[in-house]
């Protein structure tokens, strides 16, 4: 995409609309720090349009009326556009929020169209109904839709967390007003167009690109019955405080500072094969990045040494290159961020093992080098804050009791894996971690399971059947004794 990308009008209630505002959104290209796109932003009264669409479709309109089955048809043509728009859509998101093009692809485009199908399947077989004996008689227990939804997305995986709340929120009946970041907004316009082709009713989906201040006017919208968001621990915590006011349901998907825990049995070459493409995934900007890797000391200097020569060999450079595996950060701001972690390391006392600045022959664009740090406390700074950019801790440890210490000791608790030789005793330790996702001798995240984090990594679950679940509201209706006896 090298082509200034421009768009003039607003996608609310299923239509491209002239804005009611003045305001415009530049996207810088991470890689040349040039403008490539141009979108408006949406105003408060935009919001307003939008929520008020949402609510007529979803109080007058066929799609909370239609069947599953026909909610399906709709869904599923939107699934099968993204399978076949797949290198279009990773094309654009690369370019404007810095991802590795390959991984784009994998991650963005199709991990999306597997969110969009693993949210099918769920709804296909979804209990939305069932009768239960009651202590004083029969009961019929009904799951119906929770109305207007707010889904307010981050930039880093724009598509895939789109897809994790648009899918079961759609499917369920409800209707969204969808908020993307304003460093990546363009491809929203791409899901507008499939959206309207798949024939999704009017009014059913508005896409509004803007900043925090037009997001919290938003979330703590009267009309909307459910915000669902994905972003920073501190900006979950306004969330939730403005839509308490209304008493408005809330779902949260926030930080993380995962460990990944090689155990003293683990054959080092399959840890690092798969830790170090799960730590330095999307250039480091991934909540569920394994950002401390956990070592024995018996075995410390083995693996810390393949571990640097694994991020050393990391290609850096232009995203849309096929061969890039860590591209630039979004912005200028998040690039200083992680270079004040790297000061901050230093000055704590941790070893740079590799990387730790600008990469050689990269003078332009906002780039970090893959940077390992060894001889990591878990105290220090860089092992307890979520830097979100390619800054990883290396950690020694004694024993298994105080690799899952410091595993856990941590305000996050989102995902995290086990290498072990052991696959028992890895599923063994994965019970005792106190994270919403894990994995032994593997890193991947399945979208028929649910997807979510303890502590201040956030609030319920998105994907699979306990994610569709967050889009309901429970019903009891009580029978008269006797009915339905045979």
């Amino acid at each position: 995409m090298t082509e200034l990308v421009e768009h003039g009008r607003l996608f609310i209630g299923g239509e491209l609309t002239e804005p009611l505002g003045s305001g415009v959104i530049e996207v810088i290209s991470p890689h040349t720090e040039e403008v490539i796109g141009r979108v408006p932003h949406a105003c408060e009264a935009d919001v307003d349009r939008a929520v008020a669409a949402a609510r007529r479709a979803f109080d007058e309109g066929p799609w909370p009326r239609m069947t599953v089955e026909e909610r399906i048809a709709v869904v599923t043509r939107i699934k099968d556009a993204i399978a076949v728009r797949y290198e279009e859509i990773g094309r654009v998101i690369s370019a404007q929020n810095g991802s590795p093009y390959s991984w784009s692809v994998l991650a963005q485009a199709l991990g999306a169209m597997m969110v969009w199908d693993a949210a099918i399947t769920v709804a296909r077989d979804f209990p939305y109904e069932e009768r239960r004996s009651g202590v004083l008689g029969p009961l019929l227990v009904r799951r119906e839709p929770v109305g207007v939804v707010a889904a307010v997305i981050p930039w880093n995986v724009p598509q895939f967390t789109a897809a994790a709340k648009l899918g079961p929120a759609l499917l369920a009946g409800c209707t969204v007003v969808l908020k993307p970041s304003p460093e990546a907004p363009l491809d929203s316009y791409l899901l507008a167009e499939i959206a309207t082709e798949a024939g999704l009713p009017e009014g059913v989906l508005s896409i509004l690109p803007a900043d925090r201040e037009v997001s919290e006017y938003l979330v703590g919208h009267p009309g909307v019955d459910k915000v669902s968001f994905t972003g920073s621990v501190a900006a979950g915590r306004r969330v939730m405080e403005v839509a308490s006011r209304n008493l408005t349901r809330v779902t949260l998907e926030l930080g993380g500072k995962s460990a990944a825990v090689i155990l003293p049995d683990a054959d080092t070459a399959t840890a690092v094969a798969g830790i170090v493409p799960a730590a330095w995934m999307n250039n480091g900007q991934a909540c569920v990045a394994q950002t401390r890797i956990l070592a024995p000391r018996s075995r410390y200097e083995e693996i810390s040494e393949a571990f640097a020569a694994a991020a050393g060999a990391l290609v850096v450079g232009d995203p849309l290159d096929p061969a890039t595996q860590v591209g630039p950060l979004v912005a200028e701001r998040q690039r200083q961020r992680s270079l004040d972690y790297i000061a901050i390391g230093q000055q704590e006392g941790a070893k740079i093992l590799a990387g730790g600045g600008r990469p050689a022959g990269l003078e332009r664009g906002w780039y970090v080098e893959p940077t390992l740090f060894g001889g990591v406390d878990n105290s220090m700074r860089i092992a307890r804050e979520e830097i979100f950019g390619p800054v990883i801790c290396l950690l020694p440890y004694e024993d298994e009791a105080e690799a899952l210490r410091i595993a856990d000791d941590s305000e996050f608790g989102l995902s995290g894996s086990v290498w072990t030789g052991d696959v028992e005793r890895g599923i063994d330790f994965a019970r005792r971690v106190r994270t919403g996702t894990f994995n032994v001798n593997t890193f991947s995240l399945d979208m028929l399971g649910p997807f979510g984090g303890y502590k201040n990594s956030g609030l319920g679950r998105e994907f699979g059947p306990e994610g569709f679940g967050e889009y309901l509201e429970h019903k009891m209706i009580h029978l008269p004794a006797g009915y339905g006896d045979a």
